[in-house]
């Protein structure tokens, strides 16, 4: 679990620096709700980076988790 948190932090800030980049880079002066303004570009980039981070889960080796909730052996 410890793992998963840690995945995340990176992508969220990853993405954050992605996000500042992007505006300082191709940002709009005028009529851009996400990319007119740097903290709304960092806010969005740390989101979008905090769940493709989430994505990846250390998951048990082994097992496959049926709809029922029980464990069966794969194959």
């Amino acid at each position: 679990m410890k793992r998963t948190w840690i995945i995340t932090g990176i992508g969220v800030a990853l993405g954050a620096l992605a996000g500042w980049i992007y505006w300082s880079q191709w940002g709009c002066t005028e009529g851009c709700t996400i990319t007119g303004h740097p903290v709304n570009s960092t806010l969005y980039g740390a989101l979008m980076g905090g769940l493709i981070g989430g994505m990846f889960k250390n998951e048990e080796r082994g097992a496959l988790r049926l709809r029922s909730g029980r464990e069966e052996e794969k194959k």
